[in-house]
């Protein structure tokens, strides 16, 4: 006789990657801007919170970087009349060192005066002092200005993601299965907006009891009956093993995935998991109902012991203690 042994699970089917959106703040919802059923990509956003405040703050941050920006950048910044500066003080050394160095040449020929020498001199040193300044300034305000612009995007930043923080969004590609809140209602960082999951890949969600989790083991085949398809028999395979227990259930969670999954399937759709552990042909068997304490059987010779190996629902295996020729006797109710 061929024997086969599994494990009963209770079943419920989710869609895979099933997550509930929260807010990132707490607020009024104002709308929502998807609707139950439809299919979303990663990044859409999904409801949107009052969030005027944080607006206002984005556009004047905004604004501040386009001046900051344009004072630092743009043709009409700071910076370009500071190189006018510059090139000015620049052409004025030139021609005073020029000057200078000429007098110099002739007052060391004894030509000219030491008071025209003494003012060339002076003027070059003035002017190199000047350029120098004028570098100075240069540097020191395009410093203050690049300050400036880095410190304005990164405000600028901060305020868009305040407001960011006002609009939920999707963190995959899926479809939205649930709106918890309606316009108008308060939000708050504790409770779930809106569930999304994975549009056409399911999962199974199996409870297994604990004195049973050890026998479980990814890969192994599972048997599934859903109420919403009655006498349906649909294989899956476990391929996942939650190692926390649920302290009220007693239970452990194992996901399964379909071979070949219904044409249609909703979340939350309920059935039976029957997760094969063993299987074996040729072996003797006794009903479950001839058992006596566990192990043993009566016979016409009294009470035997026996050696179980497999179990089924209502079968047992039994290894040592009878064979197939031994008479057996049901026992008293």
């Amino acid at each position: 006789m061929f024997m086969t042994e599994s494990v009963y699970a209770s079943a419920k089917v989710q869609p895979d990657s099933l997550y509930q959106a929260f807010a990132a703040v707490s607020g009024i919802l104002k709308t929502n801007l998807v609707e139950e059923g439809d299919l979303v990509k990663n990044g859409d956003p999904l409801i949107q919170i009052i969030n005027s405040a944080p607006e206002l703050n984005a556009d004047n941050a905004r604004l501040n970087l386009n001046l900051a920006e344009e004072n630092y950048k743009g043709s009409a910044a700071v910076l370009t009349a500071l190189e006018d500066e510059i090139q000015a003080a620049q052409l004025s050394l030139r021609n005073d060192s020029i000057n200078y160095f000429r007098q110099k040449r002739l007052w060391e020929q004894q030509i000219g005066s030491q008071v025209q020498f003494e003012n060339k001199k002076l003027a070059y040193e003035l002017s190199q002092n000047k350029f120098r300044l004028a570098k100075n300034r240069y540097d020191r305000t395009k410093k203050e200005l690049s300050t400036q612009w880095q410190q304005a995007r990164n405000s600028y930043k901060t305020a868009k993601t305040n407001v960011e923080d006002f609009t939920v969004t999707s963190k995959i590609n899926g479809k939205v299965y649930a709106l918890f809140k309606q316009p108008g209602e308060i939000v708050t960082t504790m409770e779930p907006l809106a569930a999304v999951g994975s549009k056409d890949v399911f999962i199974i969600e199996l409870l297994v009891d604990e004195v049973d989790i050890v026998k479980i083991s990814p890969g192994l085949q599972v048997l599934v009956t859903l109420d919403a398809y009655k006498n349906t028999v649909f294989e899956a395979s476990i391929h996942k093993i939650y190692p926390r227990k649920d302290e009220r259930s007693q239970t452990f969670k194992v996901e399964g995935v379909f071979k070949d999954p219904p044409k249609t399937l909703y979340p939350g759709l309920a059935g039976e998991g029957n997760i094969i552990i063993a299987e074996k042909e040729n072996v003797l068997t006794l009903p479950k109902s001839y058992l006596i304490n566990g192990n043993q059987v009566r016979t016409k010779n009294g009470i035997v012991q026996l050696k179980i190996g497999l179990q089924s629902l209502d079968q047992v295996e039994v290894l040592e203690g009878i064979d197939e020729n031994t008479a057996i006797l049901k026992p008293e109710e």
